[in-house]
């Protein structure tokens, strides 16, 4: 294997995200989201209540970034705050009506994405392709907090 840098995994996988990223960006501005404030309204979907340090674990963000995310939304009420039921000291984040009538309405946008990606690869590349980067990511030392959702794979199997 070539060892020029532009060749390495990691800088394929990094040029990969950046394209897909700035290409699903693009159609999310037009509903007034980033894709930052779509991952954050699919995490908290996945489940209503979590807490802001939860929640940037979730997105692999630092919680200062992960608050400023989830101010944006609360200000477009997207989402809203609410102290936790179990512990009033801490708050929770919670996807409001129009929350849950913006994602339904990204996530087909997302799907129009994946569908130019399986019509240019095939579906057989897509599904081996997100099979081997799971791989990847069950190998790293992170693999506990992630899931494509944002959802922690250790809360996956409790929820």
């Amino acid at each position: 294997m070539d060892d020029r840098p532009a060749d390495r995994l990691v800088d394929l996988l990094s040029v990969v995200q950046r394209l897909l990223s700035r290409d699903l960006g693009e159609r999310l501005a037009d509903e007034g989201v980033t894709v930052d404030q779509w991952r954050a309204l699919r995490a908290i979907a996945e489940q209503d209540g979590v807490s802001m340090g939860d929640l940037a674990e979730r997105l692999q963000m630092p919680a200062p970034s992960a608050t400023r995310v989830v101010d944006s939304l609360v200000d477009s009420a997207f989402v809203f705050r609410r102290p936790a039921a179990e512990d009033r000291r801490r708050v929770d984040v919670h996807l409001s009506t129009r929350g849950a009538e913006l994602l339904r309405h990204t996530e087909a946008i997302a799907e129009l994405q994946d569908e130019a990606i399986r019509r240019r690869i095939g579906q057989q590349k897509v599904e081996l392709l997100a099979q081997l980067l799971k791989t990847i990511v069950e190998g790293t030392s992170d693999a506990r907090s992630y899931s494509p959702t944002g959802l922690s794979t250790d809360r996956a199997k409790t929820i």
